[in-house]
């Protein structure tokens, strides 16, 4: 057999096997659900609650932190109904758009899932 056709065989078993490890370890709704409840509850508790908790808490004894554990499971069924996946077998694509009211800012975020990982490549205040 010639180099180039064995080359040929390995590149195509190589990205058979590329393919198969990216479909099994393509990441579901609620493994989505988890990351972006988890990444919006670091992003509250590092962000939101370090810059007002001097104010709040000297006003009415107020635990930032502690108001957003116990917000999660309401973050993650806000997360699921304003979420939606695309998915590509490979991989899929999620978009969340948070809206809550109209006194708080609404956010839109672009998330990539694949091998078992999420990368949130974009994230807009709309």
């Amino acid at each position: 057999m010639k180099s180039t056709t064995i080359i040929a065989y390995l590149a195509a078993a190589g990205l058979a096997a590329l393919g198969i490890a990216m479909a099994s370890t393509n990441p579901n709704q609620t493994q989505y659900e988890d990351y972006a409840s988890e990444r919006l509850s670091q992003y509250l508790k590092t962000d939101v609650c370090k810059k007002t908790q001097g104010i709040l808490q000297n006003l009415i004894n107020f635990n930032c932190e502690k108001t957003v554990d116990s917000f999660n499971p309401q973050m993650r069924g806000i997360i699921a109904g304003t979420t939606e996946r695309q998915d590509f077998l490979l991989f899929s694509i999620y978009r969340t758009n948070l809206k809550l009211n109209s006194v708080i800012p609404s956010y839109s975020f672009q998330t990539v899932g694949a091998f078992n990982s999420f990368y949130t490549y974009s994230a807009q205040q709309q």
